[in-house]
């Protein structure tokens, strides 16, 4: 278990989007994302423009990227920086779960996925985030990929970490906490998470009195983040018990932002 230690902590998201790395000249054309689709099932390609251009509601994209509109769930997502044309901004990597040696600095190349304008102002909700990391652990199986990045948490993943962690939990099982969201140390000694408010509403406060031992902390985070997907925001303090069967007392920040963790 790979835990940060506490860069730039509390910084901005950067919304529903998740990007696929692939080494320099590796990325897919529109032809291999419709060939995958064919193949795989459960997603298809609702607009191409490379094949109707005339019909096109919007350019391709504002820095010429070439692109696809993905249709899974009945929810549309836009899929840019594919080949011919250049290669999406490759989001920061301040997380790293199960990551090959040096992938970050091997200068990877990144095709992004994000919600479609369709779906503006509902980016946040869960079935379209939920699809939204089916589609981007179903796409990982392409060729090529070398990390996923889920830029809501600023974290890079190994592809296949990635997507076993999300597809369990899309069959049921535990929300994969360190890859959808990651846990950092804090200055103080604490550890906070960054990106579960996409989902819960909140992020986490984990306080020094827990972290002791910082296996034993993340257990409490990695636990309370499953915890806290499922219950949803919390604006009362209550008790919940912790991995190891200690009672931790939850409680809102004053702000609302966070909610804190004490031993109960």
């Amino acid at each position: 278990m790979v835990i940060s230690q506490g860069r730039e902590i509390g910084a901005e998201n950067t919304g529903s989007a998740v990007s696929l790395l692939f080494a320099a000249g590796r990325r897919p054309e529109a032809a291999a994302i419709r060939d995958f689709a064919q193949r795989h099932g459960g997603f298809a390609i609702s607009f191409d423009p490379s094949v109707d251009r005339a019909t096109a509601t919007a350019p391709i994209d504002d820095q010429g990227q070439d692109w696809l509109e993905l249709l899974a769930s009945g929810l549309t997502f836009d899929l840019v920086g594919l080949r011919p044309g250049p290669p999406s901004e490759p989001p920061p990597c301040v997380h790293a779960y199960a990551l090959a040696a040096n992938a970050e600095a091997a200068g990877l190349e990144a095709i992004t996925m994000r919600p479609g304008p369709h779906l503006a102002g509902g980016h946040t909700m869960l079935p379209v985030v939920r699809s939204l990391a089916w589609l981007a652990a179903t796409l990982s199986e392409i060729e090529g990929v070398e990390a996923v990045a889920w830029q809501p948490a600023r974290s890079w993943s190994g592809p296949a970490y990635f997507r076993g962690g999300v597809l369990r939990w899309i069959e049921g099982g535990v929300f994969p906490g360190l890859g959808l969201t990651a846990l950092a140390v804090t200055p103080d000694g604490g550890m906070q998470s960054e990106g579960l408010s996409l989902f819960a509403g909140q992020d986490l406060r984990i306080e020094p009195e827990l972290m002791l031992d910082k296996a034993e902390g993340a257990k409490i985070g990695v636990r309370l983040i499953d915890f806290l997907v499922e219950a949803g925001p919390i604006d009362a303090p209550q008790r919940v018990t912790g991995p190891d069967g200690q009672a931790l007392r939850l409680e809102p920040s004053a702000n609302g932002r966070f909610i804190r963790v004490w031993r109960g």
